[in-house]
């Protein structure tokens, strides 16, 4: 096991080898080799070496640590068979699956055990906790059967795949964790104005706390799987784990306070515990829903498109790449790839299929080009392309330039283009085009330009 960067860490030099070995390496542990420390002194021993050790700081805390990731590795290594391949939809189905029954049996376990310490104390903040890990049982799974039909192939009634599905079982989970909030909080509420006397033992208020530990362990893992297969899904349980962490933590502390207060601690403290449920179940909300509304590419996955597309031979440029998501690594997109107006069509049409697997090999995306002719660029021409596209980044630096050309009729020269503007410009054509004549005037042997203006979709388009 190697220790993690976020971790706290306490250092310690000693010597092995030679006459006096002590203190051995403990395995796993950053060490550091010192050499040989010439001269004498108590601490000098002959032909040993010194070595510096980095642990983590407190015994118990790097023994939690070790086997919490032993725990870790060892479902990860019995329950997804070639863990180490993320990018499979396999491997992905199998991560999801065992999130999805970890989490239903560490719920399951800790509601029955919260229900009898809620029974037994007439606590009703651990009663409504115990509830609360009821409803994250439920979760769990929705969580399996929206990874399972996710899994699907593409059918007839759904040819891009079901992948969608995994966002739909993230905005179930949020649901239920707002549903489960809001009744937290009505309870809680009638605790305040009629409230009861909390009678928490020593052995109950132990078992509540131990069941932290549970949770801890849950939300590690959550994080640990949801970051190797990039899941919203398993992200929103682990992020749900960790607000049920605070809230027992709450509940368990305003238990202990009621034994020296007539004041409604319980009732407060559910209030308090239901606000966070509420608020992390609005959260996951947003996040889920905003990939099945529709929300743009992350700039990095359009660039990249862009960069491998530029690398095909026989590809002068790239615009107009639209792409739509449909679900986690399932990407669908165009794009409008420029070719040498004079190359034979049968040669553009094979460039084209070659640009297009060799995309879908490298990438998560499955990729149609559309063939744009354009005209093979002299340095002139070259010349004047960068300085009209330096003068619509001026203006703004979405605008993009394509489609260019150097046109010559009647004698007459001129620059033909278009200009793609993002939707969210709300400036009118005639505005756009004086401000593009104004900053073209610092290019006075530039000749007219001739262009037409389009407004992106909104949908993806870049």
């Amino acid at each position: 096991m190697s220790p993690q960067a976020n971790e706290y860490y306490d250092y310690y030099e000693y010597c092995v080898g030679g006459i006096y070995s002590h203190r051995p390496i403990l395995e796993g542990c950053d060490t550091q080799r010192l050499g040989r420390r010439p001269g004498g002194g108590l601490d000098f021993f002959p032909g040993a070496w010194y070595i510096r050790e980095r642990r983590p700081s407190g015994a118990l805390f790097f023994f939690t640590c070790r086997v919490r990731l032993m725990i870790q590795k060892l479902l990860i290594r019995l329950f997804v068979h070639d863990h180490e391949h993320t990018d499979s939809p396999a491997v992905r189905l199998e991560y999801g699956i065992l999130s999805g029954y970890t989490g239903l049996a560490v719920n399951v376990l800790l509601a029955a055990i919260k229900f009898a310490v809620g029974l037994l104390s007439g606590s009703v903040a651990i009663a409504a906790d115990a509830v609360n890990n009821l409803s994250d049982a439920g979760n769990s799974i929705v969580t399996v059967f929206g990874f399972k039909l996710a899994a699907k192939p593409a059918d007839r009634e759904h040819p891009f795949g079901h992948g969608r599905f995994e966002y739909v079982a993230g905005v179930v989970v949020a649901v239920i964790i707002v549903a489960m909030g809001l009744n937290f909080l009505v309870e809680s509420v009638q605790r305040i104005v009629t409230p009861h006397k909390v009678n928490m033992s020593g052995v109950l208020t132990a078992i509540v706390a131990g069941s932290l530990l549970f949770k801890a362990w849950l939300f590690f893992f959550y994080r640990k799987i949801g970051g190797l297969i990039k899941s919203r899904t398993i992200h929103a349980m682990a992020f749900d784990s960790l607000s049920d962490m605070a809230g027992t933590a709450v509940v368990l502390l305003a238990a202990l306070a009621d034994r020296f207060t007539a004041f409604p601690v319980d009732g407060c403290a559910g209030v308090l515990a239901a606000l966070l449920v509420i608020y992390g179940g609005v959260k996951i909300l947003r996040e889920t829903i905003n990939p099945l509304l529709g929300e743009p590419p992350g700039p990095e996955l359009v660039e990249e498109l862009r960069s491998r597309l530029m690398k095909c031979r026989g590809i002068r440029g790239v615009h107009d790449i639209i792409m739509h998501n449909y679900g986690p690594n399932q990407y669908f997109a165009t794009a409008h790839a420029e070719v040498d107006l004079d190359t034979d069509i049968y040669a553009v049409h094979d460039l084209l299929e070659r640009a297009e697997a060799e995309i879908g090999k490298n990438m998560p995306v499955h990729l149609l080009l559309h063939c744009d002719p354009c005209h093979a660029s002299g340095p002139r021409t070259r010349e004047w392309q960068d300085q009209v596209e330096n003068a619509a980044a001026e203006i703004n630096p979405m605008f993009k330039v394509y489609d260019f050309r150097f046109r010559r009729e009647g004698g007459t020269p001129r620059l033909e283009f278009e200009l793609l503007v993002p939707s969210t410009c709300s400036a009118a054509p005639g505005e756009i085009e004086k401000q593009l004549a104004e900053a073209m005037k610092r290019y006075p042997a530039a000749p007219p330009l001739d262009f037409k203006i389009v407004h992106s979709s909104g949908s993806g388009q870049q």
